[in-house]
């Protein structure tokens, strides 16, 4: 069985990390770990931390740094990421939580931070044409739209566009992400952990990509 992997993913929202993570989380046989599947998980468990979360995301505020982090540690801490690994969706966004995720990581350290790199200009256009299914979530284009009259094809749900899929909504959460997500960048390049793949390139091309980086860090 191939070896499994502990690895956080960056990218603009856009580039991809979605279709990719799910790929990796396949050959690798690690869990995807986004950070709504976390908070879900937390919350459904009824962990203390989940209840604090619950409570602060049914009044309609953002889950704070502590409790996030709190949650991430939990969720490292079970036996499917204890034995072979994870890839890390959406966390961390900022140094501060990077700097909590090495404390949480220090006995089983990270193997690689990636950057998945698509141009601004392509991450525009892609969320801009996007379709989502709004029973599932399985994503379309208005260019690969699915089979019959926009219902999706694995549910039957209706896709739709998502009300953030505005260009002045796309616009502010990518610049959100230049000025919290793009030190991150920096901070793990000189952690010595950083690798750039380049995601323009058919859904394939990008996985075989992302495969060599990952097994040439690792020594595979």
């Amino acid at each position: 069985m191939t070896a499994g992997v502990r690895l956080v993913i960056l990218g603009r929202q856009g580039a991809g990390k979605g279709t990719q993570c799910t790929r990796l989380s396949r050959h690798y046989v690690v869990p995807h770990i986004s950070t709504g599947e976390m908070l879900r998980a937390a919350v459904k468990e009824g962990t203390e931390l989940g209840r604090k979360a619950a409570e602060i995301m049914n009044d309609g505020g953002l889950v704070p740094d502590d409790v996030m982090i709190g949650i991430v540690d939990e969720r490292l801490d079970h036996d499917d990421t204890t034995r072979r690994g994870y890839i890390l969706d959406g966390f961390p966004r900022t140094v501060p939580q990077a700097k909590a995720l090495a404390e949480i990581t220090d006995a089983r350290r990270l193997d690689l931070v990636i950057d998945l790199d698509v141009p601004k200009a392509i991450v525009l256009q892609r969320l801009a044409s996007r379709r989502v299914c709004a029973d599932c979530g399985a994503n379309y284009s208005v260019d690969k739209p699915p089979r019959y009259d926009w219902v999706c094809d694995d549910c039957g749900g209706e896709v739709e566009q998502r009300e953030d899929d505005t260009p002045a909504a796309i616009e502010k959460r990518l610049a959100d992400y230049e000025r919290e997500t793009a030190p991150l960048i920096d901070w793990y390049r000189d952690m010595g952990l950083l690798d750039v793949v380049d995601g323009l390139a058919s859904a394939n091309e990008v996985s075989l990509r992302l495969f060599a980086v990952i097994d040439l860090r690792r020594g595979s």
